[in-house]
Formats: C-alpha cells, sequence, structure tokens
C-alpha cells in the first residue's frame, strides 16, 4: 500500500493540530489503536499525526472529526467563542492540507459541515483516495470542472452542477480543469464504528478491509 507523503511541521515546531487531536482522542475515551481503527488510519499513522511528523489530509481530517464527533474546524482551533450565524468573508481566512485550500462556510458544532473548497489539478494522492462512510454530502461547482465517482460511475460537472448522494456509495472527488476545480461542501457529520470504512491505496488499511475523500 502506497502511504500519503509526510510532511513537517514549518520551522520543525509542532502543528496546533497535533495535540488538539491528541487531546481529541484522550478526551474520547478512546486508545491510539482504536482511534486509529475507527478513523481507517494505522496506529503508526495516527501517532505520525499526533506528533506533527504527518500533516493531515483534508480526508483524514473528516475521518477524525467524525470518529470524535466534532467539526473539522474544531479540529484546526477555528471554534469561535459564540455560535454566531453569520459567517463573514474576510473573518474566514483559508486553510490548506494536503494540497486542498478550504474555507470555512459553516457553524462549528453543528450537525452539517460546511466548506468552501479548492481542488488543483493532479493531486495524485488525493484522487486516489475513494471514501465510504454514514451520512449525506452535497456540492456545487462554483469555479472549474470537477471529476466525481459515484460507485460504478464517473461525472464530470461544470460550474452550476450539483451533487447529491448518500456517502455509503464510495466517492471520490478530483479537479478536471487545469486551473482546478473550486465548490461549496456540505457534509452530515455523524459518529459512528463504520465512519473509517475506506477504499482505494493511498491510506493504510483500516478495519474490514478498508483503504482511504470527501
Amino acid at each position: 500500500m502506497t502511504s500519503l507523503p509526510e510532511a513537517e511541521g514549518p520551522g520543525g515546531e509542532l502543528p496546533a493540530v497535533a495535540p488538539r487531536l491528541r487531546d481529541l482522542r484522550r478526551r474520547s475515551g478512546l486508545t491510539l489503536e482504536a482511534a486509529a481503527q475507527l478513523a481507517g488510519l494505522s496506529p503508526a499513522h495516527l501517532s505520525r499525526l499526533e506528533t506533527g511528523r504527518r500533516q493531515p489530509s483534508l480526508p483524514m481530517l473528516l475521518a477524525l472529526a467524525r470518529t470524535y464527533g466534532t467539526t473539522v474546524s474544531d479540529l484546526l482551533g477555528e471554534v469561535p467563542p459564540e455560535r454566531d450565524p453569520i459567517l463573514r468573508g474576510d473573518r474566514t481566512p483559508p486553510s490548506e492540507t494536503g494540497g486542498w485550500t478550504y474555507w470555512r462556510a459553516g457553524g462549528s458544532g453543528r450537525a452539517m459541515q460546511a466548506l468552501r473548497v479548492y481542488v488543483p489539478l493532479h493531486q495524485v494522492p488525493q484522487e486516489q483516495l475513494v471514501r465510504v462512510h454514514p451520512g449525506e454530502e452535497w456540492l456545487y461547482v462554483l469555479k472549474g470542472r470537477l471529476s466525481l465517482a459515484l460507485g460504478e460511475a464517473t461525472h464530470v460537472l461544470e460550474v452550476g452542477d450539483a451533487a447529491h448522494f448518500d456517502s455509503l456509495t464510495p466517492h471520490r472527488i478530483a479537479a478536471a480543469s487545469r486551473g482546478g476545480a473550486e465548490l461549496l461542501f456540505v457534509h452530515t457529520l455523524l459518529q459512528s464504528g463504520v465512519s473509517g470504512l475506506c477504499l482505494g491505496d493511498a491510506v493504510t488499511p483500516g478495519p474490514r478491509g478498508s483503504r482511504g475523500t470527501s
């Protein structure tokens, strides 16, 4: 199996997400092995994430957020002091992980998580990720062209096209235009024992022969 490339934190410092991942796991009462199994990762891989020796991709952050019953924003320490229903564009700076850039487009601590995502062309490790998990997903293409694989079918979505599907359908997202693709992305946040079920060759297998996008 091929693993995603390792990345050191800036200047060798421990990235803020690393201790947050460790603290959330401990507060959930999960051992390293149990949390890794639920997220579809190997214990060694999760240990590297928790010590900052590897940067998590967006799909990994989504899997870990589901495992701990929280959101990607919470994992990154972006929880606002109050649950303000309004998000101002100039107050939601972009974050980058696994080659993808994303902006928070919804509130923290909700049953749904909304993101604006930029997917560059030819991000091979992420393009190999096929994900299967409970819940629903909805996406809307803002710029460029997007390739969406759902089960055995692959669809090319243009600007203005949308997709709404059951997340238990194996799915994979990739850019299909030279300048990449930008989309609005909404998913339900569910905590489940099968939340880490993945397919593909980009992540070390987890339970039930699983391997690890949305």
